[in-house]
């Protein structure tokens, strides 16, 4: 499969409901889960054991750590926005730029980046080896034991234990239209109307394509950040990205691939000029920001401080 276009600025008058779904549950191995969820909050799995996959996927902060660039080992910064790990599992493909297929690929990515975790496929197995516990572990449930491969399945399947379920939205598109209020109804039709749907649809309102950044008004990223085009070079795919999620959208600031935005009211400026080519007046601005607030759910309760 190449890419999936949508023409972003096409209202959606005919689809309504039917693009965007609650989420649904998830099997997975509770074994497994339960051994990387330990390895998820694991620092030792770094090359200098200071950075776990929590301090950029913060559980408690929705799966991010609200800055615009994460920092790694030796204090180095990332240059892209760290995204959201709940729901992560409901997305097409992993990162912004895609690279990962899976959540197993997308597992190993930030082990061996030598600006986050900076270690090597050995390091990382070494560091397991040497904890008893997990040791133990992956001898019971992993038939060869501790490898590379295992540890980024472990971590994978905890990450689809990463569900916020029971959001406003979903008890609303479940038969609950007591669960929104007049105000976010009509932010949802605007929603559909103006044509934020055409991207921002499916289980996670997002996550299941690709789209240029700059679809109406020509957009320039002062990062340099090409998207899409760092993985295959093509110059079609220049300024491409994932489709972020928009699920919990009110709790993951700043946004975008370059994490240049601040506010929830800033990003849907942004998208209304350079994605849909419309300018939304006050009220439906207000209108479009409750409703995207109705999305937001629930974190597993050992996650809430």
């Amino acid at each position: 499969m190449r890419y999936i276009f949508l023409i972003c600025f096409l209202p959606f008058f005919v689809f309504g409901d039917q693009l965007v779904y609650p989420l649904p549950k998830v099997v997975y191995n509770k074994q497994k889960a339960a051994l990387g969820e330990r390895l998820f909050l694991d620092p030792s799995l770094s090359k200098d054991s200071t950075v776990s996959c929590a301090d950029c996927h913060s559980l408690s902060r929705y799966g991010v750590d609200n800055k615009e660039f994460s920092t790694g080992i030796g204090g180095a910064k990332g240059g892209v926005n760290s995204p959201t790990v709940y729901n992560a599992v409901f997305n097409f493909v992993q990162f912004w730029d895609g690279r990962a297929k899976t959540l197993k690929d997308q597992a190993k990515g930030p082990l061996l980046n030598k600006v986050e975790m900076g270690n090597t496929e050995k390091g990382v197995v070494a560091a397991v080896e040497k904890n008893r516990y997990y040791a133990v572990e992956f001898k019971k449930i992993y038939k060869d034991g501790v490898t590379f491969d295992n540890i980024a399945d472990s971590i994978a399947e905890f990450e689809k234990t990463l569900i916020t379920y029971n959001s406003k939205f979903d008890r609303y598109l479940m038969g609950d239209k007591s669960a929104l209020t007049k105000t976010e109804q009509e932010g949802f039709g605007l929603f559909k109307g103006k044509g934020c749907i055409s991207c921002h649809n499916g289980v996670n309102l997002g996550g299941n394509m690709f789209q240029k950044l700059g679809v109406t008004v020509e957009y320039k990223d002062p990062k340099s950040n090409l998207g899409r085009y760092g993985v295959t070079k093509n110059e079609e795919d220049k300024y491409m990205y994932k489709v972020p999620s928009l699920r919990n959208v009110e709790m993951t600031a700043p946004y975008f691939h370059n994490g240049l935005v601040g506010s929830l009211k800033d990003a849907i400026v942004l998208m209304g000029e350079h994605q849909l080519g419309v300018e939304f007046t006050k009220k439906e601005l207000e209108k479009i920001e409750a409703f995207l607030k109705t999305l937001t759910g629930e974190r597993p309760p050992r996650f809430v401080k």
